[in-house]
């Protein structure tokens, strides 16, 4: 058993790999600059207790300066503690907006009981944060995903999109008008859980998504978990692979001129059709079927 001594040791090694992780992504992204006005998104899950936390304890000692905006989003989930955000946010002293919106109505009624409702809850959740972004002079929009969501993605696009496609650790939105960073990017879910866990944060559950049986992402979840106890350091250099990919060894001609490879400078003449590849990549089905 680790004494009084040793505990406080290793909070303290927690915290400041946290810290140091988070403040490498920021800098590593170039996400937060002078007089960025920042707006946490809280949840009143782990990760946003998390991303508040070290955002504040950065603050104090960056070398620019830019403000901190806690926002919730209240979806109007029965049962909600509509107090519990509020509070703890008044206790910090930090700044904070509460948006209301009865997305969780919306969400029940058009999703068939059964089906996975977190593409529609985050569009829904997206635009009302993105509407108050615009309405409140944000200029980056701070979301507490963390390593493990990214390679989550990355396999959920994998396997059931046939994409590869992950969580970037920072966004321009499709409309040009907002900057999402992700500065929790560079932590590991489980120091995020063992440091909420110290911090003893006031966790509020989701009801939409913790109630969801059978999700794909919590299977993705679990074979990495399996992968992490066999195979040591995978997780490690799957992270890694993202942050550096080789376009000309896959196959996706937007990223690379497999057409022009090859061709002679001097000749600007086209390929003959009978010569112009399909560039759909066949069926594996399709293949095993011709």
């Amino acid at each position: 058993m680790k004494t009084a001594e040793q505990l406080r040791y290793s909070s303290n090694k927690l915290v400041k790999r946290l810290q140091r992780n988070t403040g490498r992504a920021i800098t590593d992204f170039n996400m937060i600059g002078e007089g960025d006005r920042v707006m946490v998104c809280l949840s009143g899950g782990k990760d946003s207790y998390t991303l508040l936390d070290m955002l504040l304890a950065l603050q104090k000692r960056a070398p620019v300066q830019f403000d901190l905006l806690a926002v919730n989003l209240d979806q109007k989930q029965p049962g909600f503690p509509e107090h519990v955000l509020p509070d703890y946010l008044d206790e910090l002293g930090v700044p904070f907006h509460v948006i209301e919106q009865d997305t969780y109505s919306v969400v029940k009624r058009v999703i068939p009981e059964g089906r996975t409702t977190c593409g529609l809850c985050s569009r829904l959740r997206r635009g009302a944060l993105y509407n108050f972004a615009s309405e409140h002079g944000i200029t980056r929009i701070a979301l507490g995903h963390h390593r493990d969501d990214i390679i989550e993605t990355l396999f959920l696009n994998l396997f059931n999109g046939g994409r590869i496609k992950a969580m970037p650790p920072k966004l321009l939105s499709d409309d040009g008008e907002h900057v999402v960073i992700r500065p929790l990017a560079y932590c590991r879910e489980e120091d995020i859980t063992r440091y909420a866990a110290e911090r003893n944060f006031p966790i509020i559950p989701c009801d939409l998504c913790g109630t969801q049986p059978n999700l794909q992402r919590q299977q993705i979840k679990a074979m990495l978990n399996e992968w992490k106890k066999i195979h040591p350091g995978r997780i490690e250099n799957i992270f890694r692979a993202i942050g550096n990919v080789s376009p000309s060894q896959l196959a996706d001609h937007d990223l690379f001129d497999f057409i022009g490879l090859g061709n002679n400078p001097a000749s600007e003449d086209e390929p003959p059709d009978w010569l112009k590849p399909d560039r759909r990549i066949p069926n594996a089905t399709h293949s095993a079927n011709a």
